[in-house]
């Protein structure tokens, strides 16, 4: 047990770093009918593209931790994700996104943005959020209800799959961010595509650098 006289620095790294790791994988890893996050962190493309959006978007712009070292606390994570005596599921990961998107990634995505810096890794995040949230799988499985607010964000997602801005208008989950154009522009091109040629080759476009 450690004793610090300053909780913040610790609290703010578990949020960003493990909390939204685990936002990270949750949806892409339900997309692809993923049960347990064991088994999300052994898909190459999920694993590759949970450690690309912590290196290249959210570790960066997570204050120093006093006598930490960040890239160490994810390599953790990790380890802590990939343990299959936890026996977590993908669907408890994916629970409340309404709650916990505004809390573990939106953060992230509107710091980098108002230092216009790239969102192309969040603004994905975010997208396949929204995709899962249409309430059906890559397969066509159903995705049963797995949100308080869940008619509302599968009503919201029907409409932005025409129209991805209509996902971002909900204010009170991503209110300044709505307002970026970077993050607008990525969240669309990042919908379309997964409308367009499904979560596994988004992610291999992704991991390319081509989305």
């Amino acid at each position: 047990m450690q004793f610090v006289s300053d909780v913040a620095p610790y609290e703010h790294m578990k949020i960003r770093i493990l909390n939204g790791g685990h936002a990270t994988i949750a949806y892409p890893a339900g997309l692809l009918d993923i049960h347990f996050v064991h088994e999300a962190m052994a898909h190459p493309l999920v694993s590759a593209f949970l450690k690309k959006v912590e290196h290249d978007e959210i570790i960066p712009i997570v204050p120093p931790v006093p006598d930490t070292n960040l890239d160490d606390y994810f390599a953790l994570c990790e380890k802590r994700f990939a343990n299959p005596k936890i026996g977590d599921t993908v669907r408890r990961l994916a629970l409340d996104g309404s709650n916990r998107q505004p809390k573990f990634i939106i953060p992230s995505a509107l710091d980098r943005a108002q230092r216009q810096q790239s969102v192309n890794g969040l603004s994905l995040v975010s997208a396949l959020w929204c995709r899962y949230c249409y309430g059906t799988s890559d397969s066509g499985a159903v995705i049963e209800p797995n949100d308080p607010s869940w008619d509302r964000l599968t009503a919201q997602a029907k409409v932005a799959k025409a129209d991805p801005k209509a996902w971002l208008a909900m204010a009170d989950i991503y209110g300044d961010l709505a307002h970026s154009p970077a993050f607008i522009a990525a969240f669309t091109n990042a919908l379309n595509t997964l409308w367009e040629i499904g979560t596994k080759a988004t992610l291999e476009r992704y991991l390319a650098g081509r989305l």
